[in-house]
């Protein structure tokens, strides 16, 4: 997995979404993050130090790749206005559903 900067996220995201069009999908993942890698110690260890900043973890998956992102709490704002653009633009190839129609009950 490819850990991006947002700006290099979202144009990667993008070129995700234009390959996936026809034949792919792509799942996208929002994850609270604590900026860890490793993972918790056991018992009995001291634990590890609490972060103060709330960050959150977000991946992008086609077929076989993967990208992935961070974004901290004060850039949130400005990601999400760009995110929401991204995906108002590119989730027009949607199938639409046919509805059918049903009978009224006669009492």
């Amino acid at each position: 997995m490819v850990l991006l900067e947002n700006d290099a996220f979202l144009s990667e995201l993008t070129k995700l979404f234009q390959k996936a069009r026809l034949t792919a999908s792509v799942t996208i993942t929002f994850k609270r993050y604590d900026g860890r890698t490793k993972p918790k110690p056991r018992e009995g260890k001291p634990p590890l130090p609490e972060s103060q900043e709330h960050l959150c973890l977000i991946r992008a998956k086609s077929r076989n790749k993967k990208i992935a992102t961070v974004v901290h709490q004060k850039d949130i704002n400005k990601f999400q206005l760009a995110y929401s653009s991204l995906l108002k633009g590119n989730l027009d190839g949607l199938k639409k559903l046919k509805k059918t129609k049903t009978k009224a009950k006669a009492d």
